[in-house]
């Protein structure tokens, strides 16, 4: 079969981006101790390195992987666990420049192949047992917690007690206490539902420390900035890069929408803001707090 320059490019894209996805794969399968994650990540290896082959029975063309996205994909996925940068993965791969469409115009074999890659894929990366994955209930709602109870705290002391070294520290203290209020209440939540102790302590610590590190954020603009209403300005522009980092990487690991999730917690954690405001000038003007 004679290739147009433009299919042939098509076609050798696809090819390289079945090899480095091989390649990755196989890198974290390499990394696995558990077995049945092992045999699952050399499945789709397998599966990647056919696919490559495929399109080179048509390109007659070796075409090595990208060595950068090896490196790039592997090491996200291990930070990050396996099903967030496998998804982050087949997203890039899915928005690539490859008209998979115009591809199956030549060859027809080629609406088989992606169909069965998408499927076959997808329902293996649903069946990885990752622990990153498994407490990401813990983490969102230390996340929320800490994000709607604190930002709101901090709101109300800043218009009640418009002095930085006061609003940080009462900050830090609530923050302090409510982690590990909110700690306990994870264990004896997740010990209740039938998990082991050693289950539940992890639920708890995930909820602790993802509390405490949002507390540590949300308070640091009032130890290094004198100005309380820059302090105030600060600490919500920290508010909207945890919601949307956090989000988009739960609308990528579980497939959510990312619009959607953003907002809702926009909306909730910038409502109890200026409601927590709107206390503490009433509390300022009408109860004669002035420190």
């Amino acid at each position: 079969m004679k290739l147009s320059p433009a299919l042939r490019r098509q076609l050798l894209r696809a090819q390289k981006n079945e090899m480095t996805e091989h390649f990755v794969y196989q890198n974290l399968a390499n990394l696995m101790t558990d077995t049945g994650n092992k045999k699952i990540l050399e499945k789709i290896s397998a599966d990647e390195k056919a696919h490559a082959l495929f399109w080179q029975s048509f390109t007659k063309e070796e075409v090595g992987p990208s060595s950068f996205f090896i490196f790039y994909y592997t090491w996200i996925s291990r930070i990050f666990g396996m099903t967030f940068g496998l998804r982050l993965m087949e997203k890039n791969e899915s928005s690539a420049q490859v008209d998979y469409e115009k591809i199956m115009k030549y060859i027809p074999e080629t609406k088989k192949i992606i169909a069965d890659e998408v499927a076959h894929e997808d329902a293996l990366i649903l069946l990885l047992k990752e622990q990153k994955l498994e407490y990401i209930g813990s983490i969102v709602l230390g996340l929320n917690d800490a994000l709607v109870e604190l930002s709101g705290t901090l709101a109300g002391l800043t218009f009640a007690l418009q002095n930085n070294q006061l609003i940080s520290l009462a900050g830090l203290i609530t923050g302090v206490a409510a982690t590990c209020s909110m700690a306990a209440s994870e264990y004896l939540s997740a010990k209740h539902s039938d998990e082991t102790a050693e289950n539940a302590l992890t639920s708890a610590a995930y909820t602790g420390i993802a509390y405490m590190l949002t507390v540590i954020a949300l308070v640091s603009p009032y130890f290094f900035i004198d100005n309380h209403f820059i302090s105030l300005a600060v600490m919500f522009g920290i508010v909207v890069v945890i919601i949307a980092v956090f989000t988009f990487y739960i609308s990528i690991a579980k497939k959510y929408s990312f619009k959607q999730r953003f907002f809702e917690m926009f909306f909730i954690s910038f409502s109890v803001i200026l409601l927590s405001l709107g206390i503490g000038y009433l509390v300022r003007t009408y109860l004669g707090v002035d420190v």
